[in-house]
């Protein structure tokens, strides 16, 4: 008997089942190093905002997702969250009508420079007849942003590697469309490996100043008698180089608005130059004799329409050259990284004074004494406008938004993001409530957009969990923005929303009330605004008095699991700062 011989079969193996352009898409943003992405999700978007979410061996959780309820307010979180950390942000929304909500977010991010990465489907070319249908590209680059998109699935993974890395290494808003039909195509199979192994961009290496520059500036710096160095957003990584070289050269510290915080620890800084500042650091600012500049935009809020830049030296450092010359000239301009050149200033203003460890410059006694009276707004004296609540009248009693504001301040732990938004008001949530560090502070007014605070308080709240996010709105913009109580019910955020009600836009009244008594445009009827955050689930409480403020401090010792709405009625009256919003000059 013959035994037959066993026949091996050949087993092919199966090929990998292949991989859409919209799951591509999403892999390569998550490995390239999204940090949080924000959005509202629709058809045009589903399928790569999955692929960006999902776990995966390299982020094992997935990149966290924050579901808004508008596209804006996803765009102003992504913006704050970015500010906040230095890390991509991600917003995604649909084709068309998702993206153009979303434009004055993104608006407000490019003018600030943030990267932030927006994702948005986009029709299939030339059905001009979709409902959906808008010329995408133009859009974003009117607004500002830079337009980026998939090409044809041959080409995506690497349009989606160079929409990241702008994003990053150029510090820009970059919106990368994906039409429909691209993402429904399939990544050639030579590319997989690449959407599998690509990691976060390489930041370029930075550069300090040329040596001739550096010698100029240290030159100019040790013939100063009042020196003060200004440092804005781009000085935020070389705060300890510049404050060493303010010591050496006895020069006192201001910020720009977006810059508040930097040098908080310093006794030497005076909070906040411009628009913002008390009319004392005003003063010493507008005495100056050499104004050193490091990554500001020296813009007409952080120089009160140019004043502050007259009669001095002003010298502009930035790493960026379209920033000189944007909104001012100024007599030195020096490319280079903010804390690279101060370090190298540093060593020979240090060379030029010898034996001298430093000078005492700006720095003598009685600066110190008007600094530390100038510092905080919450310090200067004011008249008390309050109006007291009469008995039988429930629509009376009004509390000065400058009481109002300094109470909360003292009651509120230092543990804060503060995040003002825009009106008469402004002032109050933005220079009466102190700040932490410059982490503990987001200006979305970028754009002058009013509306955006609540969002972006939201955003800053997720980039620092541990601190109570405070948004400061008017009532116009909170209820242009309010859908978004939802959200931060939803995610059982500490978020404090204090509203300073005057039932108008107030800045419109004061700046047009000389004018004409025809205001009705811009005034409303009484809105309890109280009432509505509770039906959105928030704890809220109106206040008229400062003794309604007992219902703030429960909600401060409770859980603060969910956010507290605080509806002031407030005194109506022209702040402060709105002389220099509307003025031509000071």
């Amino acid at each position: 008997m013959t035994t037959a011989t066993p026949q091996h079969e050949t087993v092919t193996p199966t090929p990998p089942a292949a991989l859409k352009v919209s799951e591509a898409v999403g892999r390569i943003i998550a490995r390239m190093g999204a940090a949080h992405v924000f959005g509202v999700v629709g058809s045009g978007n589903f399928r790569a905002t999955n692929a960006l979410i999902a776990p995966s061996d390299q982020r094992p959780d997935g990149v966290p997702f924050t579901a808004a309820r508008h596209e804006m307010g996803a765009a102003c979180m992504a913006d704050a969250y970015s500010r906040s950390t230095g890390r991509l942000s991600v917003v995604t929304v649909h084709q068309g009508c998702g993206l153009s909500n979303a434009l004055t977010g993104i608006g407000e991010a490019a003018k600030s420079r943030t990267p932030v990465l927006v994702i948005s489907g986009d029709t299939p070319g030339g059905q001009y007849g979709s409902n959906f249908y808008i010329d995408q590209d133009k859009v974003v680059e009117g607004m500002g942003a830079v337009a980026e998109r998939l090409h044809s699935p041959a080409s995506a993974v690497a349009d989606t590697i160079r929409a990241v890395t702008r994003a990053v290494n150029d510090r820009r808003t970059v919106v990368l469309s994906m039409p429909l039909d691209v993402q429904e195509g399939t990544i050639p199979e030579g590319q997989r490996a690449l959407v599998e192994s690509v990691s976060p961009p390489v930041p370029p290496t930075p550069a300090g100043a040329s040596p001739e520059a550096v010698e100029r500036i240290a030159e100019l710096l040790a013939g100063a008698e009042r020196p003060v160095i200004v440092g804005g957003r781009g000085a935020a990584a070389g705060v300890g180089p510049i404050r060493d070289l303010a010591e050496r050269a006895g020069a006192l510290l201001t910020t720009s608005a977006v810059g508040r915080g930097l040098f908080h620890e310093d006794p030497w800084h005076l909070d906040v130059m411009g628009g913002f500042s008390t009319d004392g650091a005003a003063e010493l600012v507008r005495q100056a004799d050499v104004m050193l500049v490091f990554g500001a935009a020296l813009n007409r809020w952080t120089t009160r329409d140019g004043t502050h830049l007259r009669g001095k030296t002003v010298i502009q450092v930035d790493d960026t050259p379209r920033a000189f010359g944007l909104h001012y000239p100024v007599d030195l301009e020096i490319l280079g990284d903010a804390g690279l050149t101060a370090a190298a200033v540093d060593l020979a203003l240090a060379a030029r004074l010898g034996s001298e460890t430093s000078r005492t410059g700006y720095r003598t006694e009685e600066t110190r004494a008007r600094v530390a009276e100038s510092l905080h707004w919450r310090d200067q004296p004011f008249e008390d406008a309050s109006e007291p609540v009469v008995a039988d009248d429930p629509d009376s009693g009004r509390i000065d938004p400058r009481l109002l504001t300094n109470r909360l301040d003292e009651m509120v732990p230092m543990e804060r993001v503060v995040v003002p938004d825009g009106g008469n008001f402004n002032a109050y949530p933005a220079m009466h409530f102190r700040v932490p560090d410059n982490t503990g502070y987001c200006v979305p007014l970028a754009f002058q957009s009013i509306g955006l605070a609540l969002s972006s308080a939201m955003g800053s709240q997720l980039a620092s969990p541990d601190r109570i996010a405070i948004a400061g709105v008017g009532d116009g913009g909170l209820l242009m923005s309010l859908v978004e109580l939802e959200t931060a019910v939803r995610l059982r955020m500490p978020l404090m929303v204090v509203v300073y009600n005057d039932a108008a836009y107030g800045a419109e009244v004061h700046h047009f009330v000389h004018e004409t008594d025809r205001l009705d445009t811009v005034q409303f009827p009484p809105t309890d605004i109280a009432a509505i955050a509770a039906g959105f689930g928030c704890a809220s409480v109106t206040v008229r008095q400062e003794s309604d403020l007992g219902a703030v401090q429960e909600w401060l010792d409770g859980p603060r699991d969910r956010p507290i709405l605080i509806d002031a009625k407030i005194a109506d009256f022209p702040s402060w700062v709105l002389a220099h919003s509307f003025a031509d000059g000071e």
